[in-house]
């Protein structure tokens, strides 16, 4: 095995034991096609020493048989492994990767730097703590360079690590190292600081991931340089905060009642933590109570259902008790009363359309957040960014990729908090109710006021076979409640 720690062959258990404290931190590369995302994953895992032999010796075979790099290992083959990426040279799947370090574990999401699969872009970036956008020296800021930075803005990560890769190609020049950088603040960061978008680092690299060049040790080519290579960057950078000031949020996934003496409310907390004793509130009713137990969910059994402990925090799969008999049910969300989101049907939100067909204004879709489904549409759309440009048009439906802000109704309220205030409870996707297919991902903005909540309205037109159903419906079974149409 080609790993640079001997304990992990010798013994696994005390590596693994080793290992479980340390904290995780998730990043993704993005960037414009070719610009070395897979290479520079590849170099990390190499130069980490987390490459079986027998992997390193079926990619050195297959560099040979592509020929990608002359005669250099190609390291984005430990990433591409599907037979088209490979052939093509590019990244069309998200790719996941893991390692670790002696100060951290990571986990990776290589992206596709091609337009056509933004969505599968957007869906690594959504669980990233970090993202690392690369440029290739020699080409500069490129149109996709922006539409990743406007992506990585929208779903709220708050570092950023620019990584200028192909450094070797333009013979470590400094100059052109800050060209390229004032480039990128002046023609990205500029405009989406000025949307609002609020980073807590940024920081940019010159490297070169081919070579090794400032990714793990500093490159004795960029004496110029004066910060941390990549590797020593991401061991150091500090996401804690991000990770720990958001509140208590408990999506009900499952009620256990097993027998007359025991009612507890199961889920995996979403964010936040919880205390016995606590005073809580559930939503959408608003009904409050205080947490009687917590019980881990590998303590229950079916002889002891009271094993309790103090304390849980996210993202701890357990099972709430309640002092109070309070009605329940899957899809609620139990919070701290002193934290309380908004509660509305009425959202403003960003959707990402990730379909073939286009999103039609009006028309019912499940919305899923967290584990409520709930039938809505997007009543308006406000207005469609160019990604490109950042400027915003007036469209009348989505295509494939297509992101947008738009009003979206819901048949009944939710607790709603706001994605950049909560990245778990604050983003849902959109179903299809016919092809069960997920057509879209969304973030919630901001909720509407209560006196602007509303049903939803359809907007198509309706048969006349249909209007006589509704007719018949409301003179004969008035009990339904059933709207004219």
């Amino acid at each position: 095995m080609n790993v640079g720690n001997e304990q992990i062959s010798v013994d696994i258990e005390s590596y693994l034991k080793e290992h479980e404290n340390k904290d995780m931190l998730r990043f993704l590369t993005c960037g414009s096609v070719d610009d070395g995302k897979s290479t520079l994953i590849g170099r990390l895992l190499y130069d980490s020493k987390m490459i079986f032999e027998d992997q390193l010796a079926a990619v050195e075979s297959e560099s040979k048989k592509y020929g990608t790099t002359g005669k250099k290992i190609d390291f984005a083959l430990l990433v591409d492994g599907l037979q088209s990426e490979r052939e093509q040279g590019i990244t069309i799947d998200v790719a996941y990767r893991f390692f670790a370090t002696e100060k951290r574990k990571y986990i990776i999401a290589d992206t596709p730097g091609h337009e056509q699969y933004t969505r599968n872009m957007v869906t690594g970036a959504s669980t990233a703590d970090v993202a690392i956008i690369l440029i290739d020296a020699r080409k500069g800021v490129l149109t996709q360079t922006k539409r990743h930075s406007f992506i990585v803005s929208l779903l709220g990560i708050r570092h950023i690590i620019v990584a200028i890769n192909k450094m070797d190609l333009v013979d470590f020049s400094k100059e052109r190292y800050e060209e390229i950088k004032a480039q990128y603040e002046k023609e990205v960061l500029s405009k989406l600081s000025a949307d609002n978008y609020q980073l807590s680092t940024i920081d940019y690299i010159p490297l070169s991931a081919l070579e090794g060049d400032n990714v793990v040790k500093k490159s004795e080519h960029t004496p110029w340089y004066k910060g941390k290579p990549l590797l020593e960057l991401l061991d150091t950078l500090d996401v804690t905060k991000e990770q720990t000031d958001e509140n208590f949020r408990f999506p009900v996934q499952y009620v256990n009642r097993p027998n007359l003496n025991f009612r507890g409310f199961c889920g995996t907390i979403a964010s936040g933590h919880v205390k016995v004793g606590d005073e809580i509130t559930v939503l959408p009713s608003g009904k409050t109570t205080k947490v009687k137990s917590i019980i881990n969910a590998g303590d229950i059994t079916e002889a002891n259902r009271e094993v309790t402990t103090n304390e849980a925090f996210a993202p701890m799969a357990v099972t709430l008790t309640t002092e109070d008999e309070v009605d329940i049910s899957r899809g609620d969300m139990i919070v701290h009363s002193k934290a309380l989101p908004r509660v509305s049907n009425a959202l403003k939100v960003m959707i990402v359309w990730m379909d073939e067909e286009p999103m039609e204004v009006g028309k019912t879709y499940d919305i899923k957040r967290a584990t409520t489904v709930i039938p809505g549409a997007i009543e308006h759309i406000n207005y469609k960014v160019d990604v490109n440009t950042y400027k915003r048009k007036q469209v009348e439906h989505l295509k494939l990729n297509d992101i947008a802000s738009c009003k979206m109704v819901l048949n009944r309220p939710i607790a709603a908090d706001k994605y950049r205030e909560n990245r778990q409870t604050g983003s849902f996707i959109i179903i299809d109710r016919v092809t069960n297919n997920t057509v879209g991902a969304g973030m919630i903005v901001d909720v509407a006021k209560r006196e602007e909540d509303t049903k939803v309205r359809s907007h198509r037109e309706y048969t006349e076979a249909e209007k006589a159903l509704n007719a018949y419906i409301r003179e004969h079974f008035p009990e339904w409640n059933c709207k004219e149409v």
